[in-house]
């Protein structure tokens, strides 16, 4: 039998339905019941909960990787950026001076230093009246001001000079801008925001704060050892910082110490990219050893969520903070003593009700050489006037509210010099050059999953049957749990042996592969105007796959992720590798023409997909291209999403390596189009032709032009599909009908 014949013969075979005529030839029948989009991130989420547990045994902490690890650290905490020569100025007004309290042991000044470039530490510094012994960075709670921190009194009247912080709080009150809105994001959230984005993070901030208090110490009295102290979030702060500062000598921590596995459950800004791959709390205790830990099992803050929503306030991420069963504590408690053990440290674990105990106390300023405990007592008579810890922390939060704003102004530079090691003379350079460009935004900003793992061994059943096209409910394994899921729309005219272009069409925010097609609601036909059903019709095959943005707790999900270096793209990219490998096995289908087009959602997988996968020959992103790091950080537009729920969307030091014309550029010499509507109220028609006009004039450089378009229309976000649609045929070489 000639080849010829023999192509028709299995063409034929694969286009025939079964006997019953429900199941695509080649694949085993579909009898799952249910929502399937829910049981996909049912199946997600299983495999994160089993990732956290293999991250935890299989995290390796040899003594020779200390400093590589404590780099590591350093940066996917935030804290990356040069100090300024501290100052410690005392902070006075003619109506308030800066001594507001005095005993016969020591005198309190209000004061504040100098941190990064805009942004000071303020707080209280305690003097002795004699000489000290010691000098502590001592770290209230976020909601505990200076005048309340749990132990600073104790250790100023042990004879320590103590220097009191700010901690930024908990409180709503300055998050968001008049001439927009407020939210009810905390005040931690609201920075958290706009600085994950731009590899910062607001602990990272205040560990910089400590640090540059310890520069002062340091530099005044050279001579004195220097410990850190914090209860709460001043436990973590005092925590990280010990770590990346061997300056310390000694830490305490209060009401923090604890396994981390359970981290996606806490208040978002607690939330630090990859950090359980390499760290729990065993091992950032590594990395102060050989220097002393004192860890104070005590009640840790109760907070049970973000303030409330009310008078238009929304848009805090959940999450709570409860204390941890001791028996937990205990457990990771004996992985940081092995590890500080082997490091030769010294790490104490006290069990107690309450923060800042005698004992605790006492075991602290000893590892800093210091013989007894001063004794206990009330805090000394503040004199401050009504509203100055408010004017106090509106500063804090304002500075850096600024300073993250202007390295958001300044990361088009920081790309630009990120990408210096890239190309574009040629295309055969840009090629050569961009590979480890393409491995970081996978790896480093999306993170990477193993290959897809399960046999390739798709489930289908009938689902359409019009005069047009079969389509059919497809079910691809892709890791244990884990499979991929979508429609696959077959034109009924296709010949034998013929093979087809491929459009992959993809749906946005909570929807439904069926939105593409058959929309079940009016208002859903006019947002997709059934593009995957006019495609099928146009002659295409046509895949639509369900994406795992829905039902709202894919904000969850993306949380648990994000602590494994991983995000709900992580799985994205698996499914499409597996969907791809699948429709290149169907005889009528054309594996060098396979296309994506998505809307809203799908539009941000357009350019986060389809650049990594070659097997995509072309990609158009639909209602979502824009000036995307403006669009996530900025607080001067109401289309920011710093002003609405999708808590889930930062995406860690993303300004700092990609916008969407980075990203976009990554599919050279693919072909790459842009649909904006008018109306689109996902940004402005200014920031988009910006973003693409990069886009364009990179096209243009590479010799490529006519590769690029973008199609403005008169309209809101939704599918237009006239230029697409024309893009479509003639870079997928099929002729329109």
């Amino acid at each position: 039998m000639n080849r010829k014949r023999l192509y028709a013969i299995v063409a034929v075979f694969w286009l025939a339905a079964d006997v019953c005529g429900q199941v695509l030839p080649g694949t085993s029948p579909l009898t799952w019941e249910g929502d399937l989009a829910a049981r996909m991130l049912d199946g997600m989420d299983r495999m994160l909960e089993r990732e956290t547990t293999l991250a935890a045994r299989d995290r390796k902490f040899a003594p020779a990787d200390v400093e590589a690890k404590r780099e590591r650290f350093r940066k996917i905490v935030g804290v990356v950026d040069a100090r300024v020569p501290v100052q410690m100025i005392p902070q006075a007004t003619v109506e308030r001076p800066a001594l507001v309290a005095e005993t016969a042991k020591y005198r309190v000044y209000a004061v504040r230093w100098t941190v990064l470039e805009g942004v000071d530490g303020e707080g209280l510094l305690f003097e002795p009246r004699g000489a000290a012994v010691a000098q502590v960075v001592a770290l209230p709670d976020a909601d505990q001001t200076p005048e309340a921190a749990p132990f600073a009194v104790r250790l100023a009247e042990s004879g320590c000079r103590v220097l009191v912080p700010v901690m930024i709080d908990r409180k709503d009150t300055w998050s968001g801008n008049p001439k927009i809105r407020f939210t009810n994001q905390p005040h931690r959230e609201w920075i958290y925001r706009m600085a994950y984005e731009m590899g910062r993070h607001p602990a990272g901030y205040e560990v910089e704060k400590v640090m540059a208090a310890v520069d002062w110490f340091s530099r005044s009295k050279p001579d004195l050892p220097v410990g850190v102290a914090g209860y709460g979030e001043g436990g973590l702060v005092a925590f990280y910082t010990a770590a990346l500062d061997n300056r310390i000598r000694a830490s305490f921590v209060s009401g923090y110490f604890a396994p981390r596995e359970g981290m996606w459950q806490q208040p978002i800004y607690r939330n630090v990219w990859g950090l359980l791959r390499e760290f729990g709390d065993a091992e950032i205790t590594g990395l102060i050893a050989p220097r002393a830990l004192v860890i104070e099992a005590a009640r840790h803050p109760e907070v049970s969520g973000p303030p409330p929503q009310r008078e238009g306030r929304r848009g805090a991420a959940p999450g709570a903070i409860a204390t941890p069963d001791i028996s937990a504590v205990r457990r990771e408690f004996a992985r940081a003593s092995a590890l500080s053990l082997e490091l030769g440290g010294s790490v104490e674990l006290i069990e107690i009700p309450e923060p800042g105990s005698d004992v605790a106390l006492r075991r602290f300023l000893a590892q800093l050489g210091v013989s007894g405990l001063g004794p206990a007592g009330g805090a000394p008579d503040y004199k401050t006037q009504p509203g100055y810890a408010e004017e106090r922390m509106h500063r804090q939060v304002d500075q850096l509210v600024e300073y993250t704003q202007k390295l958001v102004r300044q990361s088009e530079q920081q790309r630009a010099a990120f990408w210096k090691k890239a190309d574009a003379s040629s295309i055969a350079r840009w090629q050569q050059t961009t590979p480890d460009y393409r491995r970081y935004l996978w790896e480093e900003v999306i993170g990477k999953l193993p290959e897809p793992s399960e046999p390739m061994s798709a489930m289908s059943r009938r689902i359409y049957d019009n005069a047009s096209y079969t389509g059919y409910e497809i079910v691809l394994p892709v890791w244990q749990d884990v499979f991929a899921y979508g429609i696959l729309l077959v034109p009924k005219d296709v010949k034998p042996g013929e093979k087809r272009p491929v459009v992959v069409c993809q749906h946005g925010l909570e929807g439904r592969p069926e939105d593409v097609i058959a929309p079940k609601n009016e208002a859903t036909g006019r947002i997709y105007a059934k593009f995957g059903d006019a495609l099928a019709k146009r002659g295409f095959i046509v895949y639509a796959p369900q994406n795992p943005y829905i039902f709202n707790r894919f904000r969850q999900t993306q949380r648990r992720a994000h602590p494994l270096k991983l995000s709900l793209y992580s799985f994205i990219l698996g499914q499409h590798q597996r969907t791809l490998d699948w429709l290149a096995t169907l005889p009528f289908v054309d594996p060098a023409r396979m296309a994506f087009y998505g809307l809203s959602y799908g539009g941000k997988t357009a350019v986060r997909v389809p650049p990594l996968l070659d097997r995509y020959c072309l990609s158009i992103c639909s209602g979502d291209f824009n000036e995307w790091i403006v669009k996530i950080t900025d607080v001067e537009h109401a289309f920011s999403y710093m002003y609405t729920h999708e808590y889930e969307i930062m995406e860690f030091d993303l300004g700092n390596t990609f916008n969407y014309f980075e990203m976009a550029s990554l599919m050279a010499p693919r072909p790459f189009m842009v649909e904006r509507g008018h109306s689109d109220g996902v940004g402005i028609d200014e920031y988009v032709a910006w973003e693409y006009a990069k886009v364009r004039r990179f096209y243009t450089r590479l010799g490529i032009p006519e590769r690029t378009e973008i199609e403005f229309f008169n309209g809101p976000h939704q599918i237009h599909g006239v230029g697409t649609y024309k893009f479509l045929h003639k870079w997928l070489n099929w002729p329109e009908r």
